[in-house]
């Protein structure tokens, strides 16, 4: 099977560069408010982008952003994309008690539902979360409604990553799936293959050989994430960060939006609830394994 008979499932990580998580010990969140919101003009890009593709995306909305930008989740909806959880106020799940947790999953689900007139399915939680030690997530999902989550980073990493997990799509909860955003196996290890920071420090033709390499030998649809302010080079500057911080965040924002471009072209993309939880019943009820694959319409 060729990649181009593979649907793969776009996301969009919607929260402003002030929010990253790597910006938290800089960034008081009482001053979020004071600080210039540039998601509206980089989502609008974003949905231009899209439009002018024909290509459906899921985007991950905090209820954060919802709040104060209540059309911008309209505008997600009228143009025919997924409008998911990406939990009310960025804060790590692993960082928040399990009560404290549920609370933020469940205020954002209810915002975003009221906002879009819409059932909200997935989730995803920030900087990946949820991971060995509060495996307990996926209980406070499950109750609050969700169907599926893309929330664990089957790499090692500093800040995130559980490493072991499964690499492709599986149920965590009776009627709940965890849906891992892309890696390659190789030489022992996973590799991640699935956007963000990754993408914009890797040559293009790189990240496209790893996306091609998990339709063609894993046969499995991928999973793609960016976030607005990855395409906005012009963003405010945080003062104060370290070097490390600086490398990731700010690392060839000029070139991302053209980079995009392509990706669009070079594979076909589609919404997480429309690649993974139409096969879901199916699935499950033969016990074969989940793998995403849609066939081109």
């Amino acid at each position: 099977m060729s990649e181009a008979r593979i649907t793969n499932a776009l996301t969009i990580d919607v929260e402003d560069y002030f929010q990253v998580s790597a910006f938290a010990p800089y960034i008081d969140r009482q001053d979020w408010d004071q600080r210039p919101c540039r998601v509206e003009r980089n989502m609008a890009r974003i949905l231009a982008m899209l439009d002018a593709s024909q290509t459906k995306a899921t985007f991950f909305t905090l209820g954060w952003i919802a709040e104060r930008y209540p059309q911008l989740v309209r505008e997600i909806v009228a143009n025919g994309h997924e409008l998911a959880s990406h939990g009310y106020g960025h804060q790590r799940a692993s960082e928040l008690s399990e009560a404290a947790f549920f609370n933020d999953i469940d205020r954002a689900k209810r915002l975003l539902e009221d906002l879009s007139g819409q059932a909200v399915k997935g989730y995803r939680a920030p900087s990946f979360s949820i991971g060995q030690g509060n495996l307990w997530a996926f209980d406070c999902l499950q109750r609050a409604g969700y169907q599926y989550s893309s929330s664990i980073y089957p790499i090692a990493h500093d800040h995130y990553g559980m490493p072991d997990a499964p690499r492709f799509a599986h149920q965590v909860r009776d009627g709940l799936l965890e849906v891992p955003v892309s890696t390659v196996r190789w030489q022992g290890r996973n590799w991640p293959s699935s956007g963000g920071g990754y993408f914009r420090l890797m040559p293009y033709a790189l990240s496209r050989w790893l996306l091609q390499r998990i339709n063609r030998e894993d046969q499995q649809a991928a999973i793609f994430y960016f976030h607005p302010w990855e395409i906005d080079p012009e963003q405010p500057r945080v003062a104060g960060i370290n070097a490390k911080t600086r490398f990731r965040h700010y690392l060839n924002l000029g070139r991302m939006e053209a980079r995009l471009q392509r990706l669009l072209g070079d594979f076909q993309w589609g919404r997480m609830d429309e690649v993974f939880l139409k096969r879901t019943s199916s699935v499950l009820a033969d016990k074969a394994p989940l793998t995403g694959v849609a066939a081109h319409a």
